[in-house]
């Protein structure tokens, strides 16, 4: 019976869910319509009032709860993603050399899901440093080019050598494993553009009299012209040659023979001449070059065929070039020139996207098949290919097309399974959702279960809520329980257990941002708004989702509090620059536009002394708000776009903050201004001696705070001994010295702080604290406390992140740090109150489980560990959840445990003990 009444309520709600989205759709047009017609007409009006002006903004409309629906997430997740981590780690140990790059890139395909760029910008080096074939070193270089988008700074050509070895253009072109630091430096710096070329006769025959005298004793006849040559020369060529001119044809009897009709000319056939002497190609035009190419294709010239493959690959330096010189490289088999083509084209990318003759050599089915004739149809090129596009437009042609041929090229199990989830994904963004739900058939078919999520939301779409609902219900009843489970099948269910399945979905994964938004929402229509904007502040203290922060500013606009609106559509435009509404597909640059007439602007004086005080208070989203308006003001301010991007960069928004690094590396107004922010843009993306190099180098031109405080930072992030320690303490020094903002001095005496900390000299670093706090710099109260805790004052320890707790409200860490000052019972309240505010921190769950061993709850440890760890594999975590299975004899999955915090960090020296010692025990 209960089934019954089930499938008659999937029955009788589908229709009016689907009548009623729409009439709010239409309504919703409606509206934005008349809303920008009315702008339209106001900003011609100079007598607007703010009244009129207000009622502009009102009419955007919230959506309903029933009709938000989230994302399917194109990429893999493995439903034990621990398990998955540890094999992979146990079998990157037992491979093969050759072997070790692929796994590595299988690694980043993985570990996608945790969404840490760092941990996959690792995985890409590691894959580059183990790479050994041409074309994976082409694709991986281009890669990580893409990863730090170079292409968005000014003045820097895509065949620039940045100085690593790992991505200069010259050395991927080297065939061969070659192992190399990450850090290696490249001696050289590649020119742009092809070598200048001397081909005039003239040169050739300056060449010709340096070359020992040697009898001509056969000429080939082209046309009118006679090229005299040294028989036993052109012989050696090739055996075809030998056999012409030594074998028993008529040829080798002969003094002259008729070259005419075998397709060269005759500067083709003195080109031949010399480099059979001189071995040399240097001397010709690239058009005579391609001819000898073609020529040593004919009569099986080898020696000849390799020289020019790689004469024309070294010579290849622009768009232009690979889109000529590919043709000629796939239709003579020339590998090394065809990879030089691609190097330039994926170097170029995104922008490469845009040629359609490029994207021709890639998408079309005779473009792959023209590939694989140099053996180039290859998983790891279209896997390259396919994420930019996607990441580009999820909807475009050219997306679908790339995925198309990357599923052709798959041939491992997991290589299927991310073609097909993909293709899946970027089909039902289209709509297309019978094609769609076949791809993702296909994926789940090649073992990998999220996908039979999308297959549950493409027969929802085309009219089978009952079916969908069925599916994911039998997915969670075979499997272990994950948030993304519940969250999916509460789509397809209704009213209460609708709610308890968004609520099982947030205890199982608080990081999933759509049961917060339908829980806000559904305050909303029950006429509590307020209520809905302190739940979607739940999920924004601890992770800046987009789609969050554009709906709590509408949740204010329908309170009328402006100013909170365009404080979050401030910070959603530093988060995305081009955001668009979801629903009225307004871009946000409008939305603040509109709001402007009924918020008051500030000067940019008036911003200044508000980011003090928004700095202060520990409110980074407010900081971001106020740097954004303050960027409207000024544009190209370099000095505010890095601040942007170190604020970003503390909210663990690291693409963003990327993004305003590069930008203020192209808005600097001075090279040693430009240095330090490209040594910034370095040190991101694990390049930490370049980092240095670029630092050193703006100090030789000028002395500044960012130049000292950069090479100090970079300097201070490896564990210290005492002399790197005192240097560091110097460069800061110094630092100080030069002139800055008080926002900057704050943060270097914070830093200074510290390393007196680690030195033991506790005086000092608390008169660096208090001379921090002296300039308002809110955060030294934890350094001070550390001060206080290492002389053991304990209650002034605890006191001072007390008042650190106060003026900045909602602050997970700082309970978290305030929980080493106090006895046990009072350290589990403010760590309980630390997850509360952001479940992604890791502290509280370690903390919690060492006092449940320590009261012999081993189950309950090991629980509250896994809890985490679920939807937040963390090394730290990992490797106490080893020791602790150690600690029970519990040896198999203290190795698995270990394997998988290895597969995170390789180098984790704790963790390699445990392993190590974990393996003795075992055996």
């Amino acid at each position: 019976m209960r089934g019954f009444k089930l499938i008659e309520r999937f029955k009788s709600t589908q229709v009016h869910a689907l009548s009623s989205s729409e009439a709010t759709s239409r309504r919703n047009k409606a509206t934005i319509r008349k809303l920008v017609s009315k702008s339209k007409f106001n900003t011609t009006t100079t007598t607007t009032t703010t009244s009129a002006v207000a009622n502009l903004v009102v009419p955007l409309q919230l959506p309903s709860a029933d009709s938000l629906e989230h994302s399917i997430e194109p990429c893999l997740k493995p439903i034990n993603l621990v398990e998955a981590l540890a094999e992979l780690y146990h079998r990157l140990e037992c491979c093969l050399q050759s072997e070790k790059a692929s796994l590595c890139v299988e690694q980043l395909t993985l570990l996608r899901s945790l969404g840490d760029q760092k941990l996959l910008r690792r995985c890409l080096r590691a894959a580059r440093q183990n790479a050994g074939d041409v074309l994976s070193k082409v694709v991986l270089s281009a890669w990580l080019r893409f990863e730090r988008r170079e292409d968005e700074l000014e003045g820097v050509s895509s065949m620039d050598c940045s100085g690593c070895v790992l991505e200069c253009p010259k050395v991927n072109l080297v065939h061969g494993y070659s192992p190399c630091l990450i850090n290696d430096r490249c001696e050289c710096r590649c020119p742009q553009g092809g070598k200048q070329e001397t081909s005039t006769e003239e040169t050739q025959e300056s060449v010709c009299l340096c070359l020992p005298d040697e009898e001509k004793d056969v000429s080939f006849c082209i046309g009118n012209e006679e090229i005299d040559c040294v028989r036993w020369r052109i012989a050696a060529l090739s055996d075809p040659f030998k056999a012409m001119l030594y074998g028993g044809f008529v040829e080798s009897t002969m003094r002259k023979i008729d070259f005419s009709r075998n397709g060269i000319c005759p500067k083709g056939m003195r080109a031949v001449v010399l480099y059979s002497r001189a071995k040399r190609l240097d001397l010709f035009c690239p058009m005579t070059v391609l001819e000898l190419l073609s020529f040593a294709n004919r009569f099986c010239c080898e020696e000849m065929k390799a020289a020019c493959d790689a004469r024309l690959a070294s010579i290849v330096g622009s768009v232009d070039d690979a889109l000529i010189l590919i043709d000629y490289g796939l239709e003579e088999g020339a590998p090394l020139l065809v990879a030089s083509c691609l190097q330039v084209l994926l170097r170029e990318l995104p922008n490469s996207l845009c040629n359609s003759k490029a994207m021709n050599v890639f998408c079309s089915s005779e473009g792959k098949r023209r590939l694989a004739l140099v053996g180039y149809d290859s998983f790891l090129l279209y896997y390259f290919l396919s994420q930019v596009a996607m990441e580009e437009s999820m909807v475009s042609k050219t997306t679908v097309m790339l995925l198309e041929r990357l599923g052709e090229c798959a041939t491992q199990r997991w290589q299927k399974a991310l073609a097909f989830h993909q293709l899946g994904c970027v089909l039902l963004e289209r709509k297309e959702y019978k094609d769609a739900q076949h791809c993702f058939e296909a994926a789940a078919e090649a073992g990998h279960v999220y996908s039979v999520a999308g297959v549950a939301r493409t027969k929802y779409k085309q009219g089978q809520p009952y079916s969908a609902y069925k599916l994911i219900s039998s997915i969670i009843f075979e499997h272990k329980p994950a948030g993304w489970m519940y969250q999916e099948r509460a789509l397809y269910n209704m009213g209460r257990e609708k709610g308890f399945d968004l609520d099982v979905a947030t205890e199982l994964d608080p990081s999933l941002s759509f049961p917060y938004k339908y829980r806000a929402l559904a305050k909303v229509e029950e006429k509590r708004i307020k209520a809905g904007i302190l739940e979607l502040d739940k999920i924004i203290g601890f992770k800046l989702s987009p789609d969050c922060i554009e709906l709590r500013a509408r949740m204010f606009i329908a309170l009328k509090d402006y100013d909170s609106a365009m404080r979050d559509i401030r910070a959603l435009l530093t988060l995305e620059p081009n955001y668009i509404t979801s629903n009225e597909k307004i871009t946000g640059k409008y939305l603040v536009h509109l709001l402007s007439h009924v918020v008051q602007q500030k000067s940019q004086a008036e911003c200044w002394m508000q980011l003090y005080e928004q700095w202060s208070s520990v409110d980074d989203v407010g900081s971001l708000a106020i740097i954004h308006q303050m960027l409207e003001n000024e544009p190209g301010k370099s000095l505010l776009e890095f601040r942007q991007s170190l604020l970003l960069l503390r909210l663990n928004c690291q693409k963003a903050a990327m993004r305003s690094l590069r930008m203020a590396r192209n808005h600097s107004s001075s090279k040693q201004e430009r240095l330090i922010y490209e040594g910034w843009i370095l040190y991101d993306t694990g390049y930490r001696d370049e980092a240095l190099a670029r630092a050193d180098r703006s100090i030789t031109i000028q002395r500044s705070f960012e130049a000292y405080f950069l090479k100090a930072y970079v300097l201070a992030d490896t564990s210290l001994d005492p002399e790197s320690a005192s240097y560091v303490i110097e460069l800061l020094e110094e630092a100080l010295k030069c002139p800055s903002d008080g926002l900057r001095k704050g943060q270097a005496l914070n830093n200074l702080g510290s390393i007196y900390v680690d030195c033991g000299k506790f005086d000092l670093a608390k008169a660096c604290y208090e001379n921090a706090l002296a300039i308002r710099h809110t955060r030294a109260h934890q350094g001070l406390a550390r001060v206080y805790h290492q002389k053991n004052q304990r209650k002034a320890a605890y006191d001072e992140m007390t008042k650190l707790i106060e003026k900045a409200e909602s602050n997970a860490s700082a309970y978290e740090k305030r929980s080493e000052y106090c006895d046990r019972e009072m350290a589990k309240v403010d760590l309980d109150v630390a997850t509360q505010l952001d479940p992604l921190r890791t502290y509280p769950y370690r903390y919690r489980a060492a006092v449940m061993m320590d009261e012999q709850k081993e189950t309950e440890a090991v629980e509250e560990l896994t809890k985490a760890i679920n939807f937040k594999p963390d090394l730290q975590m990992l490797h106490l959840r080893a020791a602790f299975y150690e600690a029970l004899g519990d040896l198999s999955s203290a190795l698995q445990d270990c394997q998988a915090a290895l597969c995170l960090d390789p180098n984790h020296t704790d963790t390699l003990d445990l392993y190590q010692r974990a393996r003795k025990l075992s055996f």
